[in-house]
């Protein structure tokens, strides 16, 4: 996982595909942490994005480095149960705590992806896996 971790620590920012019925939705994130052996993603509950993927988990994660490099992460969200999830996004991310507490009733939901596939595509030539 440490590789798709490092790609998008490298990249900084990243796109998350969804679906709404039959419409793509993409968005750029920023939130991502490696926790017991999963790379970690984090979206509100009270977003649209939250909503579209609990009516359809398939998501794509998509990020490029500025030697044409990319990666395409696709799989199924699952999301955390474990509170401590949401307590290491706040350690990376403190200024969420002011979005995400009781007071807004707002909640940070962390997911992964699982049946996943990750490659590195260089702009020219044949990807290769990041899950290897």
């Amino acid at each position: 996982m440490s590789k798709i971790s490092d790609f998008l620590e490298e990249t900084g920012l990243f796109f998350l595909a969804t679906t709404d019925g039959d419409q793509p939705k993409i968005r750029p994130l920023g939130l991502h942490f490696e926790m017991n052996g999963k790379v970690c993603f984090g979206i509100g509950d009270f977003k649209d994005v939250y909503r579209q993927l609990l009516a359809n988990p398939k998501a794509e994660i998509v990020s490029a480095k500025e030697d044409g490099h990319w990666l395409r992460y696709t799989g199924k969200a699952v999301f955390e149960t474990d509170p401590s999830y949401a307590e290491k996004a706040f350690e990376i991310m403190p200024d969420l705590r002011g979005i995400y507490n009781d007071r807004t009733g707002k909640k940070m939901m962390i997911f992964h992806l699982e049946d996943a596939t990750a490659v590195d595509i260089p702009m020219m030539g044949e990807g290769v896996s990041l899950m290897e």
